[in-house]
């Protein structure tokens, strides 16, 4: 039987369950298509489980530390069985609170897989959703005027690399380890790979990290990435950088080995297990895009600043359509698509204002534009950096690596980006992003009275460094 909606989103992750929350709110009839679990990627597979983890790894070296603090607590160890419970917990509960919400806007969820149609008795335009239902009923048409397609991502592999459930992983098997391994390398040296090195690296695993750019989270500041690795390299961390991995020279006998090219030679790296983390890739296969006009570029969905399609009634969000592929992201272009849809004129998501985060130990957060990316657009810089060493609350929670570095316009004195990497950042930097939003300046955000003893005091003292006036440096 076929119902009509103003409104299908096929796929329920952070992306599409939020643009059905501002649909419902706003009149549309609506309704989800999901072939897993309302949430997606981030709730089941990504940011809220791997997050989790670290905070038990978190918890642990900080643990074996106590006495550090006057603490004594005796033998200290892992139940990772126990860890993992927790993790899933934490995911049950948000599962079922956005459970709550589809309820609570009147969205329709259909369970399985949702593919688009070509013109039809149902409809002269693309569009009709098919849903292969997951219980085996018959499939169910949907009738919409308008679609969202909002299916995500997966770990992206490498061709000789791929996940096998015993020694190769992606950290969608990450997630579900059973044991910790003693020793692990891991293929990647980006936002998801630094995060996991630094969480099997405070649960005591041996970790080698091989990334084929010359640094480190190389799409953040240079100082940032000099210090992130830095701090993993105390942490015990090997960090091999310039280095491709040559899928070809694997072996799997008991233990994982594996070669690099470093400048012109072959070394050999050996742990218990393999993790692969190069990037992420759209779910565009088998959603039915060859029955439209929809256009692909490097397998992303291209879509307009309203996140419409070469279809007009057919939108696309999130990480299927590339760029930021950030939760927090998607859920805005989600927003903006509905609106936009509803005749409502939402304004372009500017990418500049979104804040990036990095939940390793230390943390690292950002916003707008890197010291180097401002100086290639041609831009006379002036910095101001300020070092969480001066600052009394990074003192008292004992962590005192890094800083927060502002990057300004010297002849507008506008922020052009804001950089921080230590204790609780990712916090902290809405504030930097608030900046960005209202346009001001390094004056503007000194003269905002930091609250003491507090680790945001950092902020502005890196506000008045950018003219020479920090007070405690």
């Amino acid at each position: 039987m076929a119902e009509e909606y103003d409104l299908v989103i096929i796929g329920g992750g952070t992306g599409g369950y939020v643009a059905a929350i501002r649909a419902s709110q706003l009149g549309l009839k609506t309704a989800i298509v999901e072939k897993g679990k309302l949430g997606g990627t981030c709730l089941h597979k990504g940011c809220i489980p791997s997050k989790a983890l670290l905070r038990s790894a978190e918890v642990y070296a900080t643990a074996k530390k106590s006495e550090d603090f006057g603490i004594t607590t005796g033998d200290v160890g892992v139940k990772f069985t126990k860890v993992q419970e927790r993790k899933g917990k934490i995911v049950s509960q948000l599962h079922k609170g956005v459970q709550h919400l589809m309820k609570q806007g009147k969205i329709d969820v259909f369970e399985g897989y949702g593919r688009i149609l070509g013109p039809s008795i149902f409809s002269p335009m693309p569009g009709t959703v098919s849903v292969e239902m997951n219980n085996g009923e018959e499939n169910e048409m949907l009738i919409p005027k308008n679609v969202i397609i909002a299916t995500g991502s997966r770990p992206r592999t490498l061709q000789g690399l791929e996940a096998d459930g015993e020694y190769i992983m992606t950290s969608d098997e990450a997630l579900e380890m059973e044991e910790l391994p003693e020793s692990i390398i891991i293929v990647g040296g980006g936002v998801i790979g630094i995060e996991w090195a630094s969480m099997l690296a405070d649960f005591g695993v041996s970790v080698t990290v091989i990334e084929y750019a010359d640094r480190i989270v190389p799409t953040e500041d240079r100082e940032v990435s000099k210090e992130m690795q830095r701090a993993m390299k105390k942490k015990g961390v090997k960090i091999v950088t310039g280095a491709k991995v040559l899928p070809e020279t694997l072996q799997k006998n008991g233990s994982v080995t594996i070669s690099a090219e470093i400048k012109g030679e072959q070394k050999e790296f050996t742990a218990d297990k393999l993790l692969v983390s190069v990037g992420r890739q759209a779910n565009v296969e088998g959603i039915g895009l060859e029955n439209t006009e929809i256009q692909l570029e490097k397998g992303f969905i291209q879509t307009n600043e309203f996140f419409q399609t070469k279809e007009s009634h057919i939108y696309a969000i999130g990480d299927v359509i590339g760029g930021l592929q950030l939760a927090h992201v998607a859920s805005h272009e989600g927003i903006v698509a509905v609106e936009h849809i509803t005749g409502k004129e939402p304004r372009p998501i500017d990418y500049s204002l979104v804040s990036k985060c990095i939940y390793s130990s230390p943390e690292a957060s950002s916003v707008g534009l890197t010291e180097d990316e401002a100086i290639e657009k041609g831009f006379e810089v002036k910095v101001g950096k300020f070092s969480f060493k001066a600052i009394g609350k990074a003192l008292v929670y004992g962590e005192t690596d890094g800083f927060v570095k502002i990057v300004a316009d010297k002849n507008t004195d506008d922020i052009l980006g804001v950089h921080m990497i230590g204790p609780h950042v990712t916090d902290m930097i809405s504030e930097a992003g608030l900046a960005k939003v209202l346009d001001a300046t390094p004056w503007e955000v000194s003269h905002t009275i930091h609250p003491h003893p507090t680790l945001s005091e950092a902020i502005g003292e890196a506000a008045l460094a950018v003219d020479g006036l920090a007070i405690h440096s």
